[in-house]
């Protein structure tokens, strides 16, 4: 199929950020994504199913900016883990989604040991 169509494709920001999400929890060394408002000085733990909660996806001229709030497994490089992350968020996002990148800011919103 290399027919071109003609028009505009719009993803949404909330596909955006759950392909984000899913990239981010397959990264080593990631536990989980946290809350994105840490109010009170802890960081919660969300659950798989509310992965999105810790994603923040927002639309620039020059393309999408992400924020990630992620908790790290306690052990681990903290420099290290967060360049695999946005290494696998610019990948997901430049080779599935096609978007053009703004830039990928990493927030480790605390450190837990893996269970």
């Amino acid at each position: 199929m290399n027919e071109t169509v003609s028009g505009n494709l719009h993803v949404a920001n909330d596909v955006l950020a759950d392909m984000v999400g899913n990239a981010a929890l397959e990264c080593y060394g990631v536990v989980g994504m946290a809350a994105p408002s840490a109010a009170d000085g802890i960081a919660k733990l969300l659950p798989a199913s509310r992965l999105r909660r810790g994603v923040i996806v927002t639309a620039t001229d020059a393309g999408v900016h992400v924020d990630l709030y992620v908790i790290i497994e306690y052990g681990t490089n903290i420099n290290t883990v967060s360049q695999n992350l946005i290494d696998a968020v610019t990948f997901a996002l430049t080779e599935y989604a096609r978007v053009p990148l703004d830039g990928v800011e990493v927030h480790v919103q605390g450190v837990k040991v893996r269970k």
